[in-house]
């Protein structure tokens, strides 16, 4: 575990009540009207995604002094909304509804906002720190390369990306950021610059900008891996609960990996039945098939062909993107204060 133990700039502004919304934050707030339900979180789980956030969230609604509801509203990411994938919980899109968001919440809990898009947004710290200046930040960072290519593969089923090789996505960055070779299908065309995702020392000086460092805890993944537990009581400790409840562990779970976009976008849009052919097509389906037949035959044609076991790791490749991201972990090294270059092996480099 890394805990940054620097003391940040001296706050001369006066903070403002929790609930009230202060300076550019009251654009997001210009839709609600008056007090809403729920409450402002006390701390930000703010990324990265693949790194073990969701098991973290899983851990922590197990602690009875934590409420951290339902994962990743990504209310302060505003930059980041662009044609979201429809979700049973959308957005919340004012600060009224983003309160109503915790009104689970009981008296006296502590509340966490789990959203990993936020310490890749550009905006959140700022928008956060104007809302709630005495929150506590929490981040988890992975070695950038195996994080890549993992959310590679969540960008692929979860219909970002369409180009399946992760060497060759990541090549197309520099013609998408010119707006050409971008996937047609993609609701999100910002996620596909993978490794803007990457620059972890800028992303962390964003949110010291806003929050001293006391206020902010940095897990790396390998010790999250290696000792789970070990991991969640540093969290419990510096969030101010009692660490000695017991938690039981759990693991982070790689992304399924895509091996046909094509079927697997063609199944999303029957599902969805965006258009009058494919509901007259769904229409028909659910005429004559039984629906636990229909969810048995999506199923099988997920398993066997469009789910699969990603193919192995083009080792050259990992080494040069190795060597493009080491000026990344080496910053990252002296922000922290902990060598990353060896304990993630870019030392070897040559």
């Amino acid at each position: 575990m890394d805990i940054a133990r620097e003391q940040g700039p001296a706050r001369s502004a006066e903070r403002r009540p929790a609930d009230e919304a202060a300076g550019p934050a009251d654009d997001l707030a210009r839709k609600g009207t008056g007090r809403s339900a729920g409450r402002l979180p006390d701390f930000f789980v703010v990324g990265h995604a693949r790194s073990g956030t969701t098991a973290l969230h899983e851990m922590l609604t197990q602690h009875p002094q934590i409420f951290v509801g339902l994962k990743e509203p990504r209310f302060f990411a505003t930059e980041l909304r662009e044609r979201d994938l429809a979700r049973t919980n959308p957005t919340p899109q004012t600060l009224a509804e983003y309160k109503a968001w915790f009104s689970g919440a009981a008296p006296g809990q502590v509340v966490g906002d789990i959203s990993p898009d936020y310490l890749w947004s550009r905006d959140a710290a700022r928008l956060i720190a104007e809302v709630r200046p005495d929150a506590r930040i929490i981040a988890i960072l992975r070695e950038p390369v195996s994080f890549l290519r993992s959310l590679h593969r969540q960008w692929l089923r979860h219909y970002v990306e369409t180009e399946v090789d992760f060497a060759k996505a990541i090549e197309l960055e520099r013609p998408r950021h010119l707006g050409q070779q971008m996937p047609v299908s993609t609701y999100w065309p910002k996620a596909l610059f993978y490794t803007d995702h990457a620059r972890y020392a800028g992303q962390l000086r964003r949110f010291e900008q806003h929050f001293p460092r006391d206020r902010m805890l940095v897990l790396i993944y390998d010790d999250y891996v290696r000792d789970n537990a070990a991991a969640v009581r540093t969290v419990l400790r510096f969030l101010d609960v009692d660490d000695s409840v017991p938690i039981i562990a759990r693991r982070s779970n790689e992304s399924l990996h895509v091996q046909s976009p094509h079927i697997h976008g063609t199944l999303r849009r029957l599902i969805v039945a965006d258009s009058r052919p494919l509901k007259l097509v769904k229409r028909s389906l659910k005429a004559i098939t039984p629906m636990t037949q229909r969810q048995r035959l999506l199923q099988t044609v997920r398993k066997r062909l469009v789910f699969g076991e990603p193919p192995p790791a083009d080792d050259q490749f990992s080494i040069e993107l190795r060597r493009r991201l080491k000026p990344e972990v080496v910053a990252l090294s002296e922000y922290l204060d902990r060598d990353l270059v060896s304990l993630w092996g870019y030392d070897r480099l040559g």
